[in-house]
């Protein structure tokens, strides 16, 4: 190979390195590695998933919001102990269809858990939890004297005397 053409093929390489996958290989990558299992009674992929979580903070509280959509109220479970939240549930399948009739399944399954340390400014015995529409919101209300309050600065006059702790 001379040198005019191994610069020619390196350039094309640079310019689009994806032009030997097909495109299918660029919407799922695994699709052509991976061999299509049948969904039968003994295979059943549950994969572990966490639900997604914000977190906000207030003056007064910091707020943890989870999605968790199809999860039922009675299949959660929030717990704070030595510090820690701990959420707890399960997304069941649904038993009315039949899992031969499926093309695709992408959302998640089963079991889950998130934990979080919880900082030592919360009042970890006010904790609360509502559950609504699919979202958890946990509110972990501050102590009081961590609570940010204004500090009233005095203006000083000249020619006055100041108090100054000693």
């Amino acid at each position: 190979m001379n040198r005019e053409s191994f610069a020619t093929v390196s350039r094309n390489f640079i310019m689009d390195p994806m032009a030997g996958f097909s495109d299918q290989m660029r919407e799922e990558p695994l699709s052509e590695i991976c061999p299509r299992l049948p969904l039968t009674e003994n295979y059943w992929p549950l994969k572990p998933w966490t639900p997604n979580c914000d977190i906000y903070e207030t003056r007064k509280a910091i707020v943890l919001k989870f999605e968790l959509p199809e999860v039922k109220h009675e299949d959660v479970e929030v717990t704070v102990k030595d510090q820690v939240l701990m959420l707890r549930g399960e997304r069941r399948f649904e038993a009315e269809t039949k899992r031969e009739n499926y093309h695709r399944i992408e959302r998640h399954y089963g079991a889950f858990m998130r934990s979080f340390i919880v900082p030592m400014s919360v009042d970890a015995t006010r904790v609360s939890a509502e559950f609504k529409e699919g979202v958890l919101t946990v509110t972990l209300p501050k102590r009081e004297e961590a609570i940010a309050r204004p500090i009233d600065v005095k203006n000083r006059i000249e020619g006055t005397a100041q108090n100054i702790p000693d």
